[in-house]
């Protein structure tokens, strides 16, 4: 199919300049932004996973990152364990925390499960502080072990992270399964009068977000190597939140770009010094009042299509002027 085709190969073609860039330009500063960026389109996309498609919003989602985070921390310092245990550990939690907060709320209508995982981000922010005996405290956890020494090796492992959580999201958004979620987004007492267990797929999406913002969290946290409470702030759901409305809510691979984009934007901006945040603040409000639907998505969609309209436009013969004066 023409538009799968298309696709694929913008696809093939993003993920070759984000692998050729480091390359072309060799550069730490360049490589540990890229690096930054890539973990935030994991958790970009995971969030797009169940609140883009359901429509149930996660201002908690800094939750699954920070457990995730701090569980690496605790395995590798505390425990001694390898850091390569610190992936699949940080899913396992994530989605403990997950199915603790969404089992009760997800069952119920209205902001309950919004509002439980924001109140949950935020207890837990504190407890880190509380029981800073055990947790470090505002320092946090320090001495992480890398999980690639090669800075250069780590960004290509969490680049093909990326690519393989998005590839993943993306088969399950558009086989049966992602259209149970959009027609949940669209109509919930109609899909659960259909004989649909709607309280399943909520949680089963959720369980999926999670694990993998979990997991982001992990890798996040063996790339700073370290792990502090602000992993938990609210402020950084908000940001997460943003990349996905500018990149395309819904969509999966438009969060991609959107973290991005964002993360990008955000260093070019320095040069701005004091005026950074404002001038960055001003795009964005213009992004998301002239581009409702986003930036990146709707973009690519424009662009496929005028694609497909310049192939399948009819070549024209061409005559000779006897033939058009006869």
């Amino acid at each position: 199919m023409l538009r799968h085709r298309l696709d694929l190969t913008a696809a093939a073609g993003l993920v070759g300049v984000m692998a050729l860039l480091p390359l072309v330009f060799p550069s730490n500063y360049l490589i540990g932004v890229l690096t930054v960026s890539a973990i935030y389109g994991i958790w970009a996309v995971s969030w797009d996973f169940m609140s883009g498609l359901t429509g149930r919003e996660n201002f908690g989602h800094s939750l699954f990152i920070g457990v995730g985070a701090y569980t690496a921390g605790f395995l590798n310092t505390g425990f001694g364990a390898s850091p390569w245990w610190s992936l699949p550990a940080a899913m396992g939690v994530a989605v403990l925390f997950a199915l603790l907060i969404g089992l009760p709320t997800l069952r119920l209508k209205g902001p309950y499960f919004a509002l439980a995982m924001l109140s949950g981000a935020v207890i837990m922010q504190r407890l880190m502080l509380i029981f800073w005996e055990h947790t470090g405290g505002e320092e946090g956890i320090n001495g992480l072990a890398p999980l690639i020494r090669s800075q250069l090796g780590f960004y290509y492992f969490v680049l093909g992270t990326l690519v393989l959580i998005t590839a993943v999201l993306l088969v399950l958004a558009r086989s049966h399964w992602g259209l149970i979620l959009r027609a949940i987004r669209g109509d919930e007492a109609t899909c659960q009068a259909a004989g649909i267990n709607v309280t399943f797929y909520k949680i089963a999406s959720l369980v999926i977000s999670a694990a993998f913002a979990g997991a982001g969290g992990a890798m996040y946290a063996h790339y700073q190597l370290q792990v502090s409470p602000q992993l938990f702030a609210v402020v950084t759901s908000i940001t997460i939140i943003t990349m996905v409305y500018v990149g395309g809510m819904g969509t999966i691979y438009g969060p991609v770009g959107g973290a991005v984009l964002l993360v990008l934007m955000t260093e070019l901006l320095r040069r701005f010094g004091e005026w950074r945040l404002m001038v960055y603040s001003c795009v964005l409000i213009a992004i998301l009042f002239f581009l409702p639907k986003g930036l990146v998505a709707p973009l690519w969609t424009r662009l496929r299509a005028a694609l497909k309209r310049g192939r399948k436009q009819p070549l024209v013969p061409v005559t000779d002027g006897l033939e058009q004066q006869a």
